[in-house]
């Protein structure tokens, strides 16, 4: 079945911590200041600057964590405290994350790129990833097509927040929080399993 799939298991949680749909009032109040055509540009480059970021990540990921000596059922844990995390933050957001005054300039890097998409949390689980024995080129796959759909969403953001309001946006990234919360259970408790049986055997 194409929902127990790798790929779109992957797809789904990077989708969910790009966090497009909660970044739609963000990105729009900092860009309010440039015409339509301008603020489609830089959403699209600072999109761009977000993905070979978070490739680099992915790519270095694996060679870091083993420098560190970290096993793979930590990796796991500790990957399944962060969704955690960031699920809760999504289900229970603080009024001060929804509030930007516009740039006087351009932005360039940050706050678009980093940390909005490329944040700390999904580049940490791209790392995690990296040493999950997923094969490269659906991992790859996967944070081409969550960065897609984050930049569909983002170019059409002023449509989307029309359409929905800023009431449906809050509805869907809570929505996004709770599936983001069962992934993130279940990736937990594949490290403690993990870690259960090897000292089992030990």
């Amino acid at each position: 079945m194409i929902f127990s799939h790798p790929i779109f298991t992957l797809s789904l949680s990077l989708f969910f911590l790009m966090d497009a749909i909660g970044n739609i009032p963000l990105f729009i109040s900092l860009l309010k200041k440039l015409p339509p055509k301008r603020q489609r540009l830089v959403i699209i480059r600072e999109l761009t600057i977000a993905l070979i970021t978070i490739l680099l990540f992915y790519f270095s990921g694996n060679f870091f964590l083993s420098a560190l000596g970290v096993s793979d059922q930590t990796v796991s844990i500790s990957g399944g405290i962060i969704l955690m995390l960031i699920a809760l933050r999504m289900i229970f957001p603080s009024s001060q994350e929804q509030t930007q005054r516009p740039l006087d300039t351009e932005p360039f890097i940050v706050p678009l790129a980093i940390p909005l998409i490329a944040g700390p949390a999904i580049l940490a689980t791209v790392m995690i990833y990296s040493r999950q024995g997923v094969a490269v080129h659906h991992a790859v796959l996967s944070i081409c097509i969550a960065w897609a759909l984050s930049t569909l969403i983002l170019v059409l953001a002023p449509s989307l927040q029309k359409i929905l309001s800023q009431r449906g946006i809050d509805a869907l990234e809570r929505l996004m929080g709770l599936i983001l919360m069962l992934l993130a259970i279940q990736m937990f408790l594949n490290g403690v399993s993990g870690f259960v049986v090897c000292h089992t055997h030990m």
